[in-house]
This record gives C-alpha cells, sequence and structure tokens, in this order.
C-alpha cells in the first residue's frame, strides 16, 4: 500500500497520507503538508503560516541560506526542528534535526525507526557507519533523504534532510 502511495505521489507523501500507513513512531518522516522543492519563501509562509524567519541564517555550500524554522514535530519518539533552506529564491533543502541527549539510547531506537520507514519508503540504502556516527542515504526521483545520526548517547544528534537532487557534470568534480 505505501509503495502504490509513493508511485502516485512521486515518492513524497504528505503527513496525513501515513496516517493509517505507517507506524506512529514513522508517521512524520515526509515533507510537512503543502511544501515542496523549489517553492518561494511566500510559497513557504502560505503553507507554514507559523513558520518564521530565523535571526541567525545558517549558511551552506551552493548558496544554501537556512532562513526559516517550522514548529517543532514528533518524529520517532523525539522533538525534530525543521529548517527551510533556499537557494536562488527557491526551496532546496529541509532539514529536521533533535537532540537525543537524556535519551538511554542516544536517539538508537528513533535512528532505527526512521531507518525502517526509509527502506521501505525508499527501498536499499546506502550508508556510512563510523565510530560515534551512523550516516544513511537514499535517492528517488529529483529528491535525495539522508539520515544522521553522530554523538553518543550524552550528546547524540539526529538529523533527516532532504534534499533536491543535483546532478553534476564529472569535469565540476
Amino acid at each position: 500500500m505505501l509503495r502504490a502511495l509513493l508511485a502516485r505521489t512521486g515518492g513524497i507523501l504528505s503527513v496525513g497520507a501515513f496516517v493509517g500507513v505507517t507506524s506512529v513512531a514513522a508517521n512524520a518522516q515526509a515533507l510537512p503538508p503543502g511544501v515542496h522543492m523549489g517553492m518561494t519563501t511566500q510559497e513557504l509562509q502560505a503553507a507554514q503560516p507559523t513558520a518564521e524567519p530565523v535571526s541567525r541564517p545558517q549558511r551552506l555550500s551552493g548558496g544554501l541560506l537556512g532562513s526559516w524554522r517550522g514548529d517543532p514535530a514528533p518524529i520517532a519518539g523525539l522533538m525534530f526542528k525543521p529548517t527551510y533552506y533556499f537557494a536562488s529564491g527557491q526551496l532546496k533543502r529541509v532539514e529536521y534535526d533533535a537532540s537525543a541527549q537524556g535519551q538511554p539510547d542516544g536517539g538508537e531506537a528513533a535512528f532505527s525507526s526512521l531507518l525502517q520507514w526509509g527502506r521501505g519508503a525508499f527501498g536499499n540504502e546506502l550508508a556510512a557507519l563510523d565510530p560515534g556516527s551512523a550516516y544513511v542515504s537514499w535517492s528517488s526521483g529529483d529528491l535525495d533523504v539522508v539520515l544522521q545520526r553522530t554523538g553518543d548517547a550524552r550528546r547524540a544528534n539526529l538529523r533527516l534532510i532532504y534534499k533536491q537532487l543535483q546532478l553534476r557534470d564529472a569535469s565540476e568534480l
């Protein structure tokens, strides 16, 4: 059922589409309702009226500016804060960040839940597991999805990232 829904929506589902399809712990990993890559800040404000400008926007490579923040959302038992990154006037990236400090397992259960969700939604992942961190990613259409866990039980963080696929010519590498 989930794969059929993903096929009809191009791999992106709204939060409402997950209700009844996935577990409660993993029902909010999709982009927020009305949010899509390529939208303008005005469209984001219309789709997410409670989103607020960030006082000190974070800059990333490629001209990305994390200039808007949404309401925290419970995902897999942790509170994730979304940040919206724009470049050239368009939404190019959404990052959900959560602290797992104080969690007895350092966020491992949340990471495992999100990993299972990603496998169900996007298939097999590419993974890198290093001491103190885990990184997995999927590609679906023109979207890359990244799940990251860093730190130990005392200072662990999780990050779920949606970003617009950037194809590069080999001469740019």
